[in-house]
């Protein structure tokens, strides 16, 4: 087998370069190559200085995951990087693209480092549930402050060269092309002594630094045990010499690696890239063409979704029925991109690059010659119906039809048209701009290059999307449902809006069921007429209680929005308990996680049953990106499998629910839904 790593010289200099694509994983072949190639440079008098490269689109960008649980095969990583510090000439590392994790590490025990402008460099081991294993906590404070290395770890989000270049981990920017500028610099520090290793640097910090760093960010943190982790570890190590703090951090690793935190955050990783493989679709399949895309409707849904397109460069045609709404529509997308560009995160020329793709309207026919056409109005079959009329006669042929809809039935919306192959629901999250999640709902008729072209269009406008089928709901809402549904039948039983809430919260989640119904509104879906109660949320609506737009709902809202318990719910509440007749009894923690997310769970069951969703992990996804589930419990699915499959059937039979099949015959199997 060909080695990944080859060796070449260029006068005293010797290039150590690596070509592992996709992205130079430091797998066991790779640090064996390097292990190699800085041998050679110690063994060969006529070597001066090193440099360490990587072939195509980027640097080293992490370890071989994959190898997390397995026997480690020689070097370690961390033997290897200790390696590259101890060779005495130096070592350049030549990055671009990114030099992530144990890439970073390579970087760091490098003596100097130079990169291409565009360059990131981090340390998001914290993602996977995990911290920095081959020295990053110890040597990055030690070349670039405490302040950074904080930051860097806890939060594992990469910085620019730039910033790099400026806290001092890199020492140059390439003004060339990138190899050649990495051997002049070697040759200009080949004679340089003593060499600057990162390991004999000292931490300067406080005790006051990390106590600061903990309040700042303890909402950020909350119920992750990787970051907390994380900042003990370097407060400890902060005044021991090195060779103590690598071992200190070398214990924190193996102890996170091997628990259900980081378990659950690396099954979400692997998740996420599997959601995008379609069962039963070639990966060569043909796409269709996507240049301009259509969206019916300007208002909160529509202006969101065309952002997601204009942001990545595709053209928008946007039509609306009346102006005002129109421009009420388009200068709402105006005015969040320039909000965006006052957070520094665009410039002003984005902006106005991103607006100039849009095309606003009043005229449907505009649509004609758009690729993809996504429909965008409120809720309601009849008007989506007509809507997919009117497009079956005007739409170009192989135009891809797509309805945002969260619950309607896909089959029965393409039904209208004499192109079903060509009808898809893509079902955006709100806000469309910012949510991550896309249900791509794939019909009865739909064609297999419609549904493949949608999904690889989701990576471009940075979606992460799964492949649902046709039914209510598909998987996020229609496994929300349930939840919702015992939430109120537990307010009945005794339980309050916040003893709910807090169970949730508690568990991960940004909020509770009610907390929710209050950000959204509790008069979505309600039928406007205020004499008409059949339940407490028609008693709220009635009152204006439409939750934090109106300052009260379920909660009771300060100026802030900031909730307190409401003293009116509790009375309409009891009103109806009194009516109902339902018994009373002291409604524990134990049995509102039982009745609202061991029902999600069984819901699940069902939904891979009936193959509306191709994989449990899919349904993970779902929950992980679309509502908040808190990726160290790695969804609902994987969540089940930890609490185990048996405990969760008890805990449904206790309360008289109907197990799913499937829930019933893995827990009775000892089996799992994700591996």
């Amino acid at each position: 087998m060909t080695s990944p790593i080859t060796t070449e010289r260029h006068g005293d200099v010797l290039v150590i370069l690596s070509d592992n694509p996709p992205v130079n994983a430091l797998g066991a072949a790779v640090r064996q190559g390097l292990q190699a190639g800085i041998q050679e440079a110690a063994g060969d008098d006529s070597v001066k200085a090193v440099v360490i490269a990587c072939k195509g689109r980027t640097f080293f960008a992490g370890a071989d995951i994959t190898e997390f649980g397995k026997p480690m095969i020689d070097p370690p990583l961390p033997m290897l990087v200790d390696q590259i510090e101890a060779l005495d000439k130096p070592v350049v590392a030549a990055i671009h693209g990114t030099a992530l994790g144990g890439g970073c590490e390579v970087a760091l025990a490098s003596h100097y480092r130079i990169a291409v402008s565009s360059a990131k460099i981090g340390l998001p081991e914290v993602k996977l549930g995990i911290l920095p294993g081959a020295g990053g906590t110890q040597r990055l404070p030690r070349v670039a402050g405490i302040a950074l290395a904080l930051e860097m770890t806890t939060k594992g989000d990469p910085i620019s060269a730039a910033q790099a270049k400026q806290a001092g981990l890199v020492d140059r920017i390439a003004e060339g092309e990138l190899l050649a500028d990495a051997i002049a610099f070697a040759q200009e520090v080949a004679d340089k002594r003593p060499l600057p290793r990162a390991s004999q640097g000292n931490v300067a910090a406080t005790p006051e630094d990390f106590e600061a760093f903990r309040k700042a960010n303890a909402k950020r943190f909350r119920g992750y045990e990787a970051p907390a982790a994380i900042i003990d570890l370097l407060e400890k190590t902060a005044t021991l010499p090195y060779a103590d703090g690598v071992i200190l951090e070398r214990q924190g690793f193996m102890k996170l690696v091997m628990g259900v935190q980081s378990a659950a955050q690396r099954h979400i990783f692997f998740a996420e890239r599997k959601a995008s493989k379609i069962d039963g679709i070639a990966d060569d399949i043909a796409l269709r063409p996507i240049a301009r895309v259509g969206v019916i409707g300007a208002g909160t849904m529509g202006g969101g979704i065309s952002m997601n397109f204009l942001s990545a460069g595709i053209p928008v045609t946007i039509v609306e029925m009346a102006q005002e709404a129109l421009d009420r529509g388009t200068g709402i997308i105006r005015k969040n991109y320039e909000a965006t560009a006052a957070k520094g995160r665009l410039t002003g020329e984005q902006v106005e690059k991103a607006i100039g793709l849009l095309s606003p309207t009043l005229d449907f026919s505009a649509l004609a010659d758009c690729d993809l056409i996504i429909e965008a109005v409120y809720e309601n079959m009849d008007v989506k119906k007509e809507i997919f009329t009117r497009l079956d006669g005007l739409a170009k042929p192989g135009a891809i039809l797509a309805s945002n809809t969260s619950y309607l039935n896909v089959d029965e919306i393409a039904a209208t048209t004499s192109r079903p192959q060509d009808v898809l629901g893509m079902h955006f999250f709100s806000p469309a701009n910012v949510m991550k999640l896309l249900e791509v709902v794939r019909g009865a008729k739909t064609a297999p290059d419609v549904l493949a072209t949608v999904m690889d269009l989701s990576k471009k406008i940075k979606k992460v999307a799964v492949v649902a089928g046709v039914c209510h709901g598909f998987i996020g809402n229609r496994m929300l449902e349930p939840r919702q549904v015992e939430a109120m039948k537990l307010l009945m039983e005794g339980a309050t809006p916040a003893q709910v809430d807090k169970v949730h919260v508690d568990f991960g989640m940004p909020m509770g069921p009610f907390q929710m119904s209050d950000l959204a509104g509790v008069d979505i879906g309600w039928h406007r007429d205020p004499t008409r109660i059949e339940n407490i949320r028609d008693a709220l609506a009635a009152e204006g209680r439409w939750g934090q737009k109106t300052g009260k709902g379920w909660y009771d809202y300060d100026e802030k929005r900031n909730p307190t318990p409401s003293a009116r719910v509790a009375e309409i509440i009891d009103e109806f308990r009194k009516k109902s007749g339902a018994t009373q009894h002291e409604v524990t923690e134990e049995e509102i996680v039982e009745r609202t997310l061991y029902t999600m769970v069984n819901e699940g069951a069902l939904i891979l049953a009936e193959g509306m969703a191709q994989r449990a992990s899919d349904i993970d996804v779902v929950w992980i990106y679309g509502y908040g589930w808190p990726p160290y419990r790695g969804g609902p699915m994987f969540w089940a499998d930890t609490v185990g499959l048996k405990k969760i059937v008890a805990g449904l039979e206790k309360h008289g629910f109907k197990v799913a099949d499937l829930l019933r015959e893995k827990a009775e199997k000892g089996e799992r839904f994700t591996s």
